[in-house]
């Protein structure tokens, strides 16, 4: 099959190697125009990617898609080690609440390889450019697609290029991100329904990297994401003995604009006693911030009819979310996966094929856009009801009390605390642990047992003294 991948960010990426590795013919075009850089710190010190927003932010693998990686690009991951990218044991940082530590059969799920996007980027990069089948092509402004119809659809027979040169495909698989124009050029499309569920994710995101000056990383005092208050701190490991600090914040409280300051945002992480320790870094950036990150979902079938065929919408171009859950590497590369398998089915007919692909996704990606998006409302609202100095609130129902359980629970219980592990490293979804028997009850049991702990940090009349 012939396919056209627009874009060579990770999910791009991968897309390509996994296809051109079953003996696809694949053209993978790229906008930016700068090559790729000799080595991974030339990398992360001068390539630019005008076209990924968040390219020197935080990013994370998740352990699934280190297990991807291991499974099916093991020179990927080889590459990757050889880059000095950090392996880390998630169960390694397991609370001291918890008693039991003793090891359980599926603990390697928990282990991941994880390196700054543009050190991982560069690594698959490499790869790319030296796989045969696929032939990469950077520097290529796409301004179009090609359409004809299939059985009344319109159908996408490949892509234009600004130039006017045209590039036909059997399948068209769009991983431009967060920012890819696919919806309104299909949107030009006479009879293109296509659904569209957008709103602003109201985050802003202050990020800033460390190395170590002896070596090593500091100690993880809490979890990598930790709530306190009217911020969130996020630490992420990552290559050659560096790490990422993230304060995350809700959009509209303007007071807290003020930690894109670097003086501040270190008072601010100092007032943390889990987190001080890793300001003990050489600094290697500013304090950069981000924000107008959009929660966007995109589907092209309705009512079980393809509303356009020859085209895939792939990771954050199908949908994105908040990124402090650190999943959206790993759930590209799950993605692409299934891309993989389902055209294993040699499914000729268009039809058929969007139809096969809207149902992967749906069964294997839609429920973490869902849970996440949930998720991200109720930190919203908790950071709302403090900046008016009310007491966060609390909803109603099952759900709810299951939600009000679980912080009392997980550091208590070494299953518990598993299972939720699970749930961030893109193993298994929040309503698939839930689902699984007698786990509900536990996790009641164990709040009615215990209190659930506030991390240490700043109220919000301390925040404030401490920007000020």
């Amino acid at each position: 099959m012939r396919i056209v991948v627009l874009g060579a960010g990770i999910s791009g990426l991968v897309a390509g190697l996994l296809l051109a590795r079953d003996g696809h013919d694949v053209t993978l075009l790229e906008r930016d125009d700068q090559g790729v850089p000799d080595g991974p710190q030339a990398a992360w010190e001068d390539w630019t990617r005008d076209g990924v927003v968040q390219f020197r932010q935080a990013h994370f693998l998740q352990p699934r898609g280190r297990a991807i990686l291991e499974q099916e690009l093991p020179d990927v991951y080889d590459a990757l080690t050889a880059a000095r990218a950090c392996r880390f044991d998630v169960l390694s940082i397991m609370p001291p609440t918890i008693t039991d530590r003793s090891e359980r059969p599926g603990d390697e799920r928990f282990v991941t390889l994880t390196a700054r996007r543009p050190v991982f980027e560069h690594v698959l990069a490499r790869a790319a450019a030296e796989q045969d089948g696929l032939e990469v092509r950077r520097g290529v402004a796409v301004r179009g697609l090609m359409t004809d119809a299939y059985d009344g659809v319109p159908h996408v027979a490949g892509v234009v290029l600004e130039g006017g040169e045209r590039v036909p495909a059997d399948l068209v698989v769009d991983a431009m991100g967060r920012r890819s124009p696919m919806t309104d050029w299909l949107a030009a499309l006479a009879d293109a329904p296509i659904q569209v569920e957008s709103e602003d994710s109201n985050f802003l995101y202050y990020t800033r990297f460390f190395r170590s000056r002896e070596g090593g990383l500091p100690p993880f005092r809490s979890a990598p994401l930790t709530p306190i208050g009217s911020f969130t701190i996020l630490v992420l490991p990552s290559d050659n003995d560096t790490w990422c600090v993230t304060l995350y914040t809700a959009a509209g409280d303007r007071a807290l604009k003020r930690l894109r300051d670097v003086e501040r945002w270190e008072r601010v992480v100092a007032a943390c006693p889990a987190h001080a320790q890793w300001l003990d870094g050489e600094p290697i950036t500013g304090v950069l911030p981000i924000g107008g990150i959009t929660d966007r979902y995109r589907c092209l079938v309705a009512d079980a009819r393809p509303g356009v065929t020859g085209v895939a919408l792939l990771g954050d171009a199908w949908a994105c979310v908040n990124p402090s859950t650190g999943r959206g590497m790993t759930l590209g590369m799950i993605h692409a996966q299934q891309l993989r398998d389902l055209l294993r089915d040699e499914i000729g007919d268009p039809a058929q094929l969007a139809l096969g692909w809207d149902a992967r996704t749906e069964a294997h990606l839609t429920p973490w856009y869902r849970e996440t998006v949930r998720e991200d409302r109720t930190r919203l609202r908790e950071f709302e009801a403090l900046r008016r100095g009310e007491a966060p609130p609390r909803g109603d129902g099952p759900a709810a009390a299951i939600a009000a359980a679980l912080p009392a629970a997980i550091p208590n219980d070494p299953d518990v605390f598993r299972a939720f592990v699970e749930t961030r490293a893109c193993v298994s979804t929040l309503g698939e642990v839930l689902a699984r028997p007698g786990m509900v009850g536990r996790i009641l049991a164990l709040a009615e047992e215990h209190e659930a702990v506030r991390a240490p940090g700043p109220d919000r009349e301390q925040l404030l003294a401490l920007l000020s």
